[in-house]
């Protein structure tokens, strides 16, 4: 008989060793943890952040085992957790995985740390723990598919099995113990995108509520609370009410020999990755042609379905995050300013020049690209100048990709920058954490990141 899809994936999570994860592997995830460190230290100031971080403070213990890092106080596994995941969104620069479209670090790591030291659990079981929740979240992610994406924010809906995995493997959990664990995070599984017509705060509670949720779950399996076990397939499972073109076999694709995890990307700009493709392309266009901003008249962003449904919304965007989603402004900045980060959006996004591009900018389905995505999100642009050249661009491997990954020493610099952009850290703190961060595989005890 065959195995259940659920409970394949429950075994998988529940018996993974270090040992299983070849050593490519395993240095990912090491950069993953420190770009994700970074993010969660940028959310520091961010207003969403600063009250739901104040929110989850009153509602617990003043001291604990676990870090808070934007605030330096320690609470309950359960409130760090969701006050890191909460701060690791904010900034838009945390990874994501193209085939998913799924940000695996900001449900994954913010449990794992803080349950991690909670219990006095080595570096090796944490490092293992994440690896089970990337690989985990981001074949749920690839089960549910473009339809599901298109009304659900996947982060906060696969970020509960995801967080759940983690959690559950460094509890020891059991296969029967997991795939309870899985059942009590699906049904709690939740991230709608209307929140971005409205420039709302929803999304940084998603995550947080997808890695407490999926950390409940976890503990509450422990102790013999039972949740369903066909959560993901079952005839009233997550499938069934939140996609119309879910793929069973994705689910178990390669467990334990494809590492969906060394397929995660670093996000260059400081915005939406659904812009980045796009952001590239220009970048090339204007640099090989020597264009400035004020040399275009159009410029038409080839794009696929999936960016149509995010950024379509955001028109005229009133907050710096929203404008993180406008295909116009990210490109606007590109144009008048040479990147999209974090300084250029907090003090440009509604700057005459940028907007004044912005308006210069549409997207249109491209049928290649669309045809490629998930997979592979190519950039292609076509860009009208006003001494009518048609000029086109392509890449097809954005900057971050693993194909076009970030150095080590790239992202140590992001991470700084990261850490400096709202006095989350001092640079000499992060530098002697970042140093800390490379070992992490021979640490007996993971303890605080920032001391």
């Amino acid at each position: 008989m065959t195995v259940p899809s659920s409970q394949a994936l429950a075994h998988f999570a529940a018996t993974l060793t270090f040992d299983a994860i070849p050593e490519p592997v395993i240095r990912r995830t090491e950069d993953l943890l420190l770009d994700w460190f970074g993010s969660a230290l940028a959310g520091k100031n961010a207003r969403a952040v600063e009250i739901l971080a104040t929110f989850v403070e009153s509602m617990g213990p003043t001291e604990g085992p676990s870090e808070i890092l934007i605030h330096r106080r320690t609470s309950s596994p359960l409130l760090a957790a969701m006050a890191n995941a909460a701060a690791s969104h904010v900034a838009e620069q945390d990874d994501v995985h193209n085939g998913s479209v799924f940000h695996p670090a900001t449900v994954v790591f913010p449990p794992a740390l803080a349950v991690a030291q909670a219990i006095g659990a080595s570096g090796q079981e944490l490092l293992t723990a994440c690896v089970a929740g990337y690989e985990v979240g981001i074949r749920v992610g690839e089960f549910l598919g473009r339809s599901h994406y298109k009304v659900f924010h996947t982060t906060g809906t696969a970020g509960t099995l995801a967080a759940a995995a983690a959690v559950g493997h460094l509890l020891k959990l059991s296969p029967e113990q997991m795939l309870h664990a899985f059942g009590s995070a699906g049904t709690q599984s939740a991230g709608l995108w209307e929140f971005l017509r409205d420039a709302a705060d929803s999304k940084q509670l998603h995550t947080a509520h997808a890695a407490g949720a999926g950390l409940t779950a976890a503990y509450l399996a422990q102790q013999g609370f039972t949740g369903a076990r066909r959560i993901l397939e079952g005839p009233q499972g997550l499938a069934a009410g939140m996609s119309s073109d879910a793929d069973l076999s994705k689910l178990t694709d390669g467990l334990g020999t494809r590492w969906a995890t060394a397929e995660t990307s670093f996000k260059f700009h400081a915005s939406c990755r659904h812009t980045h493709p796009a952001a590239d392309a220009l970048q090339q266009v204007l640099q090989h042609h020597h264009l400035k901003a004020e040399d275009v008249k159009r410029v038409t962003a080839l794009v696929h379905q999936g960016a149509i449904d995010v950024l379509g919304p955001v028109t005229d965007p009133q907050t710096v995050h929203q404008s993180k989603f406008s295909m116009g402004t990210v490109l606007g900045l590109v144009a008048v300013l040479g990147r999209a980060g974090l300084s250029e959006f907090d003090a440009s996004f509604q700057a005459g020049d940028v907007t004044t591009f912005r308006d210069k900018v549409r997207m249109e389905l491209d049928p290649e690209v669309d045809s490629a995505y998930p997979a592979r999100w190519i950039g292609k642009v076509r860009v009208e100048t006003n001494d009518g050249r048609v000029l086109q661009g392509r890449v097809d491997e954005p900057k971050g990709d693993p194909g076009n990954t970030l150095s080590r020493a790239e992202l140590e610099d992001k991470a700084l920058r990261l850490a400096l952009y709202h006095g989350g850290a001092s640079a000499a703190e992060m530098r002697a954490a970042t140093a800390r961060l490379w070992g992490i595989a021979h640490w007996p005890r993971v303890g605080p990141l920032l001391t």
